[in-house]
């Protein structure tokens, strides 16, 4: 794990349990900054990012998923990196499914959010939260 006053770095496994160890340093590190008034907000938007890499992102076995937690102004851009081509979509809202709503719900939380192309293969999905209030505009760059 690299770490420093503006930024938290860390390789994951491909398993389950990351979502909830992932959870647990991005709390880590919003408290060290000073941003738990966005904690709520941030925790689910990182559980839904990770959850959608640890359940989509099937590569070769040996890739594994990063994430990095960016201090941004008031509040911060959570970025999870995986190897797979494929981008995400945001699904129209469906209160009977029970899947597809990960993406629709980081809109709502984030003030921007996107996917992003990464040095090597795969990308970058990320989302910045802030104190001040945004309205979840999608940045497909």
């Amino acid at each position: 794990m690299e770490t420093d006053s503006a930024a938290v770095i860390r390789r994951w496994s491909r398993h389950p349990r990351t979502v909830g160890l992932a959870r647990a340093q991005l709390r880590e590190a919003l408290a060290g900054w000073g941003l738990i008034e966005i904690e709520d907000a941030a925790l689910v938007a990182v559980s839904e990012l990770v959850t959608n890499a640890v359940q989509h992102a099937r590569v070769s076995s040996g890739r594994e998923i990063e994430t990095r937690y960016l201090r941004e102004g008031d509040g911060v851009r959570i970025e999870v990196h995986d190897a797979a081509d494929m981008w995400p979509e945001k699904q129209a809202p469906d209160a009977d499914a029970e899947h597809g709503r990960g993406l629709a719900l980081v809109a709502a939380l984030a003030n921007r959010w996107g996917v992003s192309e990464r040095v090597g293969v795969g990308k970058s999905v990320w989302a910045v939260l802030t104190t001040s209030s945004g309205d979840g505009d999608w940045d497909g760059s």
